[in-house]
């Protein structure tokens, strides 16, 4: 995952209303629910982010930022708690069976075991691999897996032990990973431009797939019904992909500084958080599953990570207010800007209610 700052870029502008193909046999056309930013939430902390987390169950949003996870309670748009201590904090991933939720420490090379009830820390579990990053719990053999994005690998962890049970090699940088909740795990490849299937049982890569008219691949969603990946690419396109063969079904336009993806099986909308043009973008499908813009949302610079609720079909989005960058250095030609101080702030986006 990148950094918590996003390439500046210009504004996108609110794209207008397309039209959404709904997946499966007997595909009819309705109208694309429209949506808007219906809250921004201040929250403590001048530091960059990374990845955010629903969790269904507590109705909590955790939110990885700078040394800490915040956590908010959704529901009242209130901080209920922080879980310090995690250096370098890119992904979170719950593990509700087991009462359990994991944190990719980076710098420190660590992933941070908390209890989902009263956010303490239980203990620390080394990587086998530099730079642990997007972490995923797979519920179907119960294990956790952590990406390593230097170390070109992933950690595979069984979280009834909290052991290190293997390592996968994947000879690339790992982004982002779902599953299937089948006992496949899918994994974007960045510096490859491809998809690798990891069968999670036996903790090998099944296959490696090209993702044509993609680059350097970030988010991924998947669309477990209709067996469909969506990757978030940094060429300004999100691809869909066929989870079962491998075969890249079209691309739609996004944003420039995507760096998430989610799914909303009720709504059958795909959405790719770009921090760089300050867009999120809805892409639904057609029954073969080609792409198709239904709106380009105008948010904010630098929203570029994001989390779903799929009940209310809301969408969390994070970001701060940027100041000029620092002069430009040999060992940093290019300086990100600066964040401003007590700028920090959540947006909450959701479908408008349709009028009577």
């Amino acid at each position: 995952m990148k950094p918590g700052i996003s390439r500046a870029c210009l504004r996108a502008g609110l794209a207008g209303v397309g039209v959404l193909l709904l997946t499966g046999l007997g595909a009819k056309v309705q109208a694309a629910p429209q949506y808007r930013i219906v809250h921004e939430v201040k929250l403590p902390g001048d530091d960059g982010w990374d990845y955010l987390t629903f969790d269904d169950g507590s109705h909590r949003l955790f939110i990885a930022h700078g040394t800490q996870v915040q956590v908010v309670d959704t529901d009242h748009l209130t901080l209920a708690g922080t879980i310090a201590d995690t250096p370098g904090v890119h992904g979170i991933a719950l593990a509700p069976d087991v009462g359990h939720g994991y944190i990719s420490a980076g710098r420190s090379g660590t992933i941070v075991v908390f209890d989902l009830k009263s956010l303490a820390r239980l203990k620390e579990i080394k990587a086998t691999g530099e730079n642990p990053d997007a972490v995923l719990y797979d519920s179907a053999t119960h294990r956790l897996f952590s990406f390593n994005g230097r170390g070109r690998n992933a950690t595979v962890i069984d979280v009834k032990t909290d052991e290190v049970i293997g390592t996968i090699a994947l000879d690339a940088k790992p982004e982002f990973a779902v599953a299937d909740g089948n006992g496949r795990v899918y994994v974007n490849l960045e510096d490859k431009s491809s998809i690798a299937q990891i069968d999670a049982q036996h903790l090998t890569v099944s296959a490696v797939w090209p993702i044509n008219g993609c680059e350097e691949p970030s988010g991924l969603a998947i669309d477990l019904a209709a067996q469909r990946l969506f990757a978030g690419c940094s060429n300004k396109v999100m691809a869909v992909i066929d989870a079962r063969s491998g075969r890249t079904l079209g691309t739609a336009p996004i944003g420039a500084g995507v760096d998430a993806a989610k799914y909303d099986s009720g709504m059958h909308l795909a959405f790719a958080s770009c921090g760089g043009d300050a867009v999120l973008t809805a892409v639904g499908t057609n029954a073969g599953g080609a792409p198709e813009v239904v709106q380009s949302l105008t948010t904010e610079r630098g929203a570029r990570t994001m989390a779903l609720d799929e009940h209310s079909h809301r969408l969390f989005l994070v970001t701060a207010s940027f100041g000029p960058p620092p002069a430009a250095t040999a060992e940093h030609p290019q300086p990100r800007p600066a964040i401003l101080p007590g700028t920090f702030r959540l947006l909450v986006v959701e479908p408008a209610k349709p009028t009577q």
